[in-house]
C-alpha cells in the first residue's frame, strides 16, 4: 500500500494512506497559494498544530461537513467544540501519543507561539510525528511503520534530534524565515533529524516569507544525506 502526500500550499498537507485521508493545518479559503476549494476536501482526520489563523482557518468548516476527527492540543480541541460545534475531537498535550486507525500520532514540541483567531489562548504549539501503518499484500500491518515528522511552525532547537531518535523517513520542515526557522537553520534541523526525505513548508505564500526552493534543495544535498524535494502545490508524492 502506497502512502500519498500532497502539499496544498503554505503549511497545509494532505496524506492518503489506505482508506484514510489526513489533512494537516487546513488553511485553504484565504490561502493565496492554494488552488483547491475547501469544499472539495473530505478528510477522515484533521491535525491542527497550533491556533494561528494560517493553520486553523478552515478546520471547523471542514470538520463539521466531513465529520472528520480533529486531533490537536486540549485548548484548541475545547475551542473547536465550544465555539464551533465540532463534535469529533481528540485532545492531546506535548509528548502524548494516540492510536488512530491509520497508525500512531504523537504531538511533539515546537518553539513558536499559539493564539486562536478570536484571541483565545491556543495552548502549546506543536508538531506531529506520525507512524503510518504499512499494509502488506497479505493485509497484515508491517512492524516497521512509515515515520513522517511534520515539525509545525518552529525555530531550530536541539531536541529535534531526540524526537527523531528512532529514525524519520520523511521530514516536513519550515523554511520561510521571519515567523519560523529559515533556510539556513532548516539545514541544521535536517542534520539533527537525519531523514531520508525532506520537504519544505511555510514559504512563498506571501512576499515576507518568499524563498528560493531550488537553492534550498542544493544546500540540502550539499550539506546533508537527505533527498530534498520542493513539490508544486497539489503535486502528489508517493512515499
Amino acid at each position: 500500500m502506497s502512502i500519498e502526500l500532497t502539499w496544498l500550499g503554505h503549511s497545509s498537507w494532505w496524506i492518503k494512506t489506505g482508506e484514510y485521508k489526513i489533512l494537516i493545518d487546513p488553511f485553504i479559503g484565504d490561502n493565496p497559494a492554494a488552488n483547491v476549494p475547501s469544499t472539495s476536501l473530505e478528510p477522515t482526520h484533521i491535525l491542527v498544530s497550533h491556533g494561528h489563523f494560517d493553520h486553523i482557518a478552515d478546520a471547523a468548516e471542514i470538520a463539521n461537513r466531513s465529520k472528520a476527527v480533529v486531533i490537536t492540543n486540549y485548548e484548541i480541541a475545547t475551542w473547536l467544540e465550544t465555539k464551533h460545534g465540532v463534535a469529533n475531537t481528540v485532545s492531546m498535550n506535548l509528548g502524548g501519543k494516540a492510536r488512530m486507525p491509520f497508525g500512531i500520532v504523537q504531538f511533539t514540541p515546537a518553539v513558536h507561539s499559539s493564539m486562536l483567531p478570536d484571541g483565545s489562548y491556543g495552548g502549546a504549539c506543536g508538531g506531529f510525528l506520525l507512524q503510518l501503518d504499512r499494509i502488506s499484500d497479505a493485509s497484515a500491518i508491517s512492524q516497521t511503520p512509515y515515520r513522517l515528522y511534520y515539525t509545525g511552525d518552529t525555530a531550530l532547537f536541539t531536541d529535534l534530534k531526540f524526537i527523531a531518535r528512532h529514525g524519520v523517513d520523511c521530514l516536513i520542515v519550515p523554511i520561510g524565515d521571519l515567523y519560523t526557522m529559515g533556510p539556513e537553520e532548516s539545514i541544521e534541523a535536517i542534520q539533527l533529524v537525519r531523514p531520508k526525505l525532506v520537504l519544505p513548508t511555510h514559504y512563498n505564500t506571501w512576499p515576507p516569507i518568499a524563498q528560493n526552493a531550488a537553492a534550498w534543495i542544493e544546500s540540502v544535498h550539499k550539506s546533508t544525506s537527505a533527498q530534498a524535494i520542493a513539490p508544486e502545490v497539489n503535486a502528489v508524492i508517493r512515499l
